[in-house]
């Protein structure tokens, strides 16, 4: 079948409908698959072309973008006779951006060889307000010159794309940059509960933290949230610890020491068994405050 310049993407979820608006927004016709209606609406109105299943979705398009929550989620969609890859043309390229296990993506890619699918593994750093405003950063593996040919696209929402390698070194990465972030809101956690021992202001505190030398574009985004307390969800507990559950099972794959991961994934389980699985992955503060005998502070 003849392709054309239509892009497909399946899954619009928090981060990947915004990325797909992008894409239609920057001029490239966009094809999209979910299996939320309400997604779907969403799409529609955002000037997407809503398709009805899976293989109309990518139906002659050389370029398939996927983003979806997790491995089950991946490996249902992608993999058997009605799947995603047996949907899509030899020759055309699926494009994977969901942060998922070494293991599976391992299985998508033989799955993409057997059929004549080019697969780059494309996780992406950042959140839902990066994805709006296409700053995300792009960690790819897999052939280059199909990197190449997808970064006219890829930067309509994201302001880099590094390429890593032939291979599952972006898997690798996307896990050390996750299990540096929840470290980070562990280290914030503990560091403001000792500053309120303290009897330094929450304000100030955070103040003094985005201007310190740890004053990461991470702590910079969250010091607002944190000085109202408001813990709406960019990336859940829950899902942190998902993530720290996938870095925990790389790490003993391959004979990596990672105590802090879980040490943090413990964390993790205290915040969901403690009601608050859903709120953002900083409500660490939560944890640390109750650790440490000090009140909840009123959200403004």
């Amino acid at each position: 079948m003849t392709t054309t310049n239509r892009i497909a993407w399946v899954g619009l979820g928090k981060l990947g409908l915004p990325m797909a608006v992008r894409i239609a927004a920057a001029g490239h016709p966009v094809q999209g698959f979910d299996l939320n209606a309400e997604r779907m609406a969403l799409a529609e109105q955002a000037g997407i072309a809503a398709s009805r299943s899976l293989a109309s979705a990518v139906e002659a398009c050389r370029l398939v973008f996927v983003s979806i929550p997790d491995d089950r989620a991946l490996l249902g969609l992608a993999l058997g006779p009605d799947g995603l890859i047996a949907a899509m043309d030899p020759g055309s390229v699926m494009i994977e951006t969901s942060t998922v296990s070494i293991e599976a993506s391992a299985k998508v890619a033989e799955a993409a060889e057997e059929r004549g699918i080019v697969y780059l593994r494309s996780p992406v750093s950042g959140n839902p307000v990066a994805a709006e405003s296409g700053t995300l950063s792009a960690m790819v593996s897999g052939p280059r010159e199909a990197l190449d040919e997808a970064v006219p696209v890829m930067a309509a929402f994201t302001k880099a794309q590094y390429w890593l390698g032939d291979t599952e070194q972006a898997r690798y990465a996307k896990l050390a940059i996750n299990l540096m972030i929840a470290v980070s809101a562990g280290m914030m956690g503990e560091a403001l509960a000792m500053a309120r021992k303290g009897n330094i202001g929450w304000e100030a505190m955070l103040d003094l933290m985005a201007d310190s030398a740890v004053g990461s574009p991470m702590v910079k985004y969250k010091t607002q949230p944190l000085k109202d307390r408001d813990f709406t969800s960019t990336f859940s507990a829950a899902q942190m610890a998902k993530d720290l559950d996938l870095i925990l099972d790389c790490a003993h794959a391959d004979g990596i020491a990672v105590p802090l991961a879980a040490q943090m994934r413990e964390a993790y389980s205290s915040l969901i068994g403690t009601g608050h699985g859903e709120d953002d992955y900083i409500a660490t503060i939560h944890h640390t405050e109750r650790l440490s005998g000090l009140p909840a502070i009123e959200r403004k």
